[in-house]
This record gives structure tokens, sequence and C-alpha cells, in this order.
């Protein structure tokens, strides 16, 4: 494994160009214990985001709550492409009332926003999920595999030969649309603490399960911070190139507030902070201080 520091993340500025617009509700509906997943009708949004990146959405009308919430895009649809998902856990004031919104209402939202990722060629993306970290994945699972693409049509990716899905949870009950990634041809691999679905254990179980032997391999992870870490630390033990999408709060999504910023090693061997919503959220794991 390399020793030497890694370079310091490129800084981008999605905010520039994001749309901010009010849509739709297409479908709202629960798909686990307190998950929901909510789709709208926004082709300006559909049509440029890109796997990693989110959208801010805040429910028009409403002082309380009155910030918006960032959602990862978890998937965009049709063609040409004009309907956007995005999945979350009901947790707090926002998602709480968020749930009760039927189709037909409308969302304000401002995105796509994020640097998204950016995996090279690899024989084997493993995709790294807790709780509902799955929500920044499949798009990247799906376009990695060829069954989507993503962005603008100029946009090329390199293709990998395999992609797998690693899937941690407390139970059973929290895994949401878990067929969207077979669908999609990715192998997926499921873990919880009480054993009420697939292995008894964590998401690095599953690691050395399906990748602790591989070659060519690269890993994206989302999910809780501690789950990140660990996996961060399972990564570099191996050699293996790893890539987190952090889950900060934030209360602008455009680089503002200051509310999302992460410690992130800079090439002095120090570090600084860095707002997840425009360095990020997507970053290098090893360049990240898991330090509390």
């Amino acid at each position: 494994m390399s020793t030497s520091t890694p370079p310091e993340p490129t800084r981008v500025c999605h905010s520039d160009t994001a749309e901010f617009l009010t849509a739709p509700i297409v479908a709202h509906a629960r798909i686990a214990e307190n998950i929901h997943r909510i789709r709208l009708d926004c082709p300006a949004i559909a049509a440029r985001a890109i796997p990693g990146q989110f959208a801010m959405l805040r429910i028009p009308d409403r002082s309380d709550p009155l910030l918006a919430r960032p959602l990862a895009v978890y998937d965009t649809f049709s063609e040409p492409r004009r309907h956007v998902d995005f999945v979350y856990a009901v947790h707090g004031k926002f998602t709480t009332a968020l749930k009760e919104i039927a189709p037909g209402r409308e969302m304000t939202v401002w995105g796509p926003l994020g640097n998204g990722f950016d995996v090279p060629a690899v024989d084997h993306l493993v995709l790294v999920a807790g709780g509902i970290g799955q929500t920044a994945l499949l798009a990247l699972g799906r376009e990695r595999l060829g069954d989507a693409s993503y962005g603008p049509p100029t946009r090329r990716v390199p293709r990998a030969k395999r992609v797998t899905l690693c899937w941690g949870a407390r139970h059973g009950g929290l895994f949401g649309d878990v067929d969207d990634f077979r669908r999609a041809g990715i192998d997926v691999h499921l873990a919880t603490l009480d054993g009420s679905a697939g292995r008894q254990g964590t998401v690095v179980d599953l690691l050395e399960d399906v990748a602790g032997r591989d070659g060519s391999i690269h890993v994206a992870c989302c999910g809780p911070e501690g789950m990140m870490a660990a996996v961060s630390r399972w990564s570099a033990d191996r050699g293996v190139r790893c890539d987190v999408s952090l889950e900060a709060p934030m209360a602008c999504g455009i680089g503002i507030c200051f509310t999302c910023v992460a410690k992130v090693r800079d090439a002095s061997g120090g570090w600084d902070y860095r707002r997840t919503c425009i360095e990020g959220p997507v970053f290098d794991s090893a360049l990240i201080d898991w330090e509390p």
C-alpha cells in the first residue's frame, strides 16, 4: 500500500448551475419501517444529476420546519428523464411532516448539488451501505454496469465487470426496495445486527466475505459515520481505494452557511475544514479525519 500523502480534493461548485424550482409529487410511499420514497416531476434536475449528487428539499408555504433538508438522488426515471426519486428516514420535524404530504402536492427543490462519485476503471465495484446509505449508491451501481446513464449525453464513465452491494442494518425491517439493486444486476449481500435478514453481523463482515481477496477493487460507501470509519480502515489496511459520501447536516446546500464542514487532511499532513455541499459530499476516505 502506498504511504504517499493523498492529494487534496478538487474544489467544485455545482451550486453555480443548480436549478431552484417547484416540483409536483408524482408518488410517495412507505417502503420499509420508517423509510419512505418520494418521486418528483423535476426534468431540470433529472436530466443533469449524476450518481452521488443530492438536492435540497423544502416544504413550500411552511415556516416550521423552516429549513430545507439534503437528500441524495436515489434514481431518475422516464425518457427523456424527468422524474427524480429520493429515499428518506422519518426522523425529526422535517421528515415527520414530509411523510404526510400526498402526491399532487408540490415541493420546493434545488439541485443537483455536490460533486458525485468519480470511480476509476475497476473490475469489482463494491457498494457499502449502512442504514439508508443505499440512497447514494443505486445510480452508481446501475451506471457502472451499463444499466442506466446519468448526466449530460456526452458523459462517459468506465464500466465495472462486477458490482456488489453490502448493506447493513439493525434488523431486516429496515431494508427497502432491495430488488432495485438486484434488477440492475448488482450482487446483493445483507447483514443485520440481530440476524433477522442476511448474515448476522456488520457490513465489514460482509466485506470480508465478498471482497477480502479480490484484486482490482474500489469501494464506495455511505451510511453512519462510525460505519464509514470502519470501512475506511478496512480499505486502508488492504490498500483499497474507498470513496465515502458524507451525511452532514446542512442548511443551505450551496456553501454559504458552513454548517456541513468535515475535517479533511491536506497535502502538508495537517487538516482543514471542507464543506460537504461544495467540496463533497464524496471524499477519498483516506483524507477524512475520522477522530471526533
